[in-house]
């Protein structure tokens, strides 16, 4: 059966504001304040319906009833991929690399092909690069995500975990040629870089003339973590060590970084005008800012 790409896009966009919104608000909804926000982006209330209703026979959110209310929250694996999403999107400096391998070899049936094939996408958003058929390897350490993986799909009888180190006959960085496209990656970053550094000076200018209102900054700053997200699957991750000397993922970061700064606070006070309408207000007194590292605090209302 064919998937409307209205529903995909807006089932994406669901997931970035849950992430970037829901998550920090007692991370549930009212569905008629999603279809409010919604309307910023030119999505009718149909297709929002749509995608929620795909996520949740997917398992990733589920609803209860207040009234004549439908209220929709993440499930456990819902908070899960967020929160693992939050930290590979807010990262601000590679990680620290332990000169390790972790490695993947599997055997899984044709009678599970399915769940071969959903195992690949997983590996593919954890980071992992194949390196021949059935073989996965990443230089960052994720065990905790590959046996989460693993108990999710009940494979255990059909993998193999290694930790490994890689003896030649190339470098490492070789064998990261080998595993993924890094000269591609980097390319979608230039472009990310390009097409965001014109935007966010025109939003600086726009912002300190005040000719942006607060619903065009949360439109802003919901499409550009939206767009940003989608690195995550494409870019593993890699340590400094591994990455080449023109990299241009930290670039684009710090571009991330400083424009999304930018459309906070009035984004999030129009995210606040509508979800109070029809949802408690369960903002913690403080949260925490992924860009600042530091205890910032909050509005109360």
């Amino acid at each position: 059966m064919a998937i409307n790409n209205d529903v995909i896009n807006t089932r994406s966009m669901i997931f970035t504001l849950y992430g970037d919104y829901i998550s920090h608000y007692g991370n549930e909804i009212w569905i008629g304040s999603l279809i409010r926000l919604f309307e910023e982006f030119g999505h009718n209330g149909q297709s929002v319906r749509a995608a929620i209703s795909r996520m949740s026979k997917q398992g990733w959110i589920e609803s209860r009833k207040e009234g004549n209310k439908s209220y929709y929250f993440l499930t456990e694996r819902g908070e899960a991929r967020i929160e693992e999403a939050a930290n590979r999107i807010f990262k601000l400096q590679p990680l620290k690399w332990d000169g390790r391998w972790r490695m993947l070899m599997y055997n899984i049936p044709e009678v599970k092909r399915s769940v071969r094939d959903e195992l690949r996408k997983e590996l593919v958003w954890s980071g992992f690069g194949s390196m021949a058929n059935s073989c996965w390897i990443s230089p960052n350490n994720l065990e905790k995500e590959l046996n989460a993986i693993i108990d999710k799909y009940h494979i255990q009888p059909y993998v193999h975990l290694f930790l490994a180190d890689y003896n030649g006959p190339d470098e490492d960085k070789k064998l990261v040629e080998t595993c993924w496209d890094i000269a591609e990656i980097n390319s979608k970053y230039e472009q990310f870089i390009v097409t965001h550094r014109a935007n966010f000076e025109i939003a600086k200018d726009r912002i300190a003339d005040q000719k942006m209102t607060e619903a065009e900054c949360f439109v802003e700053r919901a499409k550009l973590v939206h767009e940003y997200r989608k690195f995550l699957f494409i870019d593993p991750g890699l340590p400094e060590e591994l990455l080449p000397e023109k990299w241009l993922g930290t670039k684009a970061s710090n571009l991330f970084s400083e424009y999304y700064k930018l459309l906070a606070e009035p984004a999030s006070r129009f995210f606040e005008s509508v979800f109070k309408e029809g949802n408690s207000l369960k903002r913690k007194s403080k949260a925490y800012n992924a860009l600042d590292h530091e205890l910032i605090p909050q509005t109360d209302s």
